[in-house]
C-alpha cells in the first residue's frame, strides 16, 4: 500500500520535485553584486522664511549590495534621498550625515554608504528690498538728436533673496535699448534683472521707459 501510494502519479510527482530544486538553485545561485547608483536629493520642511544656499547638491552616489535582479534600473528608479529641514532653527552652516533611513531601499537589497556620506548645507534668511532700476542705452540717437531726459515708470522694483547679497544690491538694469533710429520722444516697455543670480524680483520685472529726445541743430 505504501509502495503504491509512493509510486502512484511518480512522473508528476518527480517532475514537481525538480522544479522545485531547479527554482530553489535559481534563487540561491542569482549573484550578489555591489553598485553604485545616482539618487536625487529631497529637501523637505524648510521653515519659513529660510533659504539654502547655492552649494545644496541635488543627487549624491549610493552604494549598494544585494541580488542582481534587485539591482536592476526599473527596481531603483524611485530610490532619492529625503533630507528634513525641520530641526534648522536660523542662518547659518548644518552637517547632515546620510543613512539607510534618509535612503529606503527595496527589500532585499542593502545600503553601504552614500558618496559624499555627509552634506553641509548653508541656510541664509529671506530678504526683500526695493530697489531703482538703471536705464541702459545700446545705442544713441542717429547723429543731430541727443537724449535730454529719460525715466523709468515705476522706477523701482522689490528684488527678494539670501539677506546679504540683498543688502548688498544697488539697482535692477533693464535691457538694453536701441535709439539708433529715434528722432523724437518715446517709449519702450522693457524687463528689467538683476546681475545676482541668485536673487530674483518679486515684483512684476516690466517697467515703461520714456526718453526725451531733441534735435542738436547740427543735422548735416
Amino acid at each position: 500500500m505504501i509502495w503504491r501510494a509512493i509510486t502512484r502519479n511518480f512522473v508528476w510527482k518527480l517532475g514537481s520535485l525538480l522544479l522545485s530544486v531547479l527554482l530553489w538553485v535559481a534563487i540561491e545561485g542569482e549573484p550578489e553584486l555591489v553598485v553604485t547608483h545616482s539618487v536625487p536629493i529631497f529637501y523637505k520642511n524648510l521653515p519659513p522664511g529660510l533659504l539654502i544656499g547655492s552649494d545644496a547638491l541635488d543627487h549624491i552616489q549610493v552604494e549598494l549590495r544585494g541580488p542582481s535582479s534587485k539591482l536592476s534600473a526599473s527596481n531603483l528608479s524611485d530610490l532619492s534621498v529625503m533630507v528634513d529641514l525641520a530641526t534648522i532653527g536660523g542662518a547659518g552652516e548644518r552637517t547632515f550625515t546620510l543613512s539607510v533611513n534618509d535612503l529606503h531601499p527595496p527589500d532585499g537589497v542593502k545600503f553601504l554608504r552614500a558618496i559624499p556620506s555627509q552634506l553641509r548645507l548653508t541656510f541664509a534668511r529671506l530678504q526683500e528690498k526695493n530697489v531703482f532700476v538703471q536705464i541702459r542705452i545700446a545705442e544713441p540717437p542717429p547723429p543731430g538728436y541727443r537724449v535730454v531726459g529719460q525715466a523709468a515708470t515705476p522706477d523701482q522694483v522689490r528684488i527678494t533673496g539670501p539677506e546679504r547679497r540683498v543688502n548688498r544690491a544697488e539697482s535692477a538694469q533693464t535691457d538694453a535699448i536701441d535709439l539708433s533710429a529715434v528722432t523724437q520722444t518715446s517709449e519702450f516697455r522693457v524687463s528689467t534683472f538683476v546681475a545676482d543670480p541668485l536673487l530674483g524680483i518679486e515684483s512684476s520685472p516690466m517697467v515703461t521707459v520714456k526718453v526725451i529726445i531733441e534735435k542738436t541743430g547740427n543735422i548735416n
